[in-house]
């Protein structure tokens, strides 16, 4: 993303999803459907938390959950980037979560839930 682009992504304040997971979710799906391509820059945690009426602390946690997830990295004072290198089988993973948590959201199913039902499904495979 270049300097002066704008993320579009809101925040439901009267959501039971916490708003650091509304940030983090919609950035994941711009990422992961290609709205957000390799290498755009975001804005920085400040300017999208007073975008976005909300705490920096709340963007920056966000953002640290994308960075672990290998969809960010941050360049130190250079700002928060896309992250290049993700391979096609992440790609294809991240495309398929999204629509599992699209899909739990729907149903009502409360993001602790949901994530307790994925592990729960891995642990299961682990142990085959």
């Amino acid at each position: 993303m270049t300097e002066g682009v704008q993320v579009l992504i809101s925040v439901d304040q009267d959501s039971s999803v916490p708003p650091y997971e509304q940030v983090r979710g919609q950035l994941a799906e711009l990422i992961g459907d290609g709205r957000l391509p390799v290498g755009s820059r975001l804005p920085t945690v400040r300017q999208l938390a007073a975008d976005l009426r909300l705490a920096a602390n709340t963007v920056a946690r966000a953002y640290r959950e994308l960075e672990v997830a290998g969809l960010l990295e941050t360049r130190g004072r250079n700002g928060t980037f896309v992250a290049p290198g993700r391979d096609d089988a992440v790609d294809r993973l991240h495309r398929v979560a999204v629509e599992y948590a699209a899909e739990a959201r729907r149903l009502g199913v409360p993001p602790d839930r949901a994530v307790a039902l994925v592990r729960a499904a891995l642990d299961a495979i682990r142990h085959d």
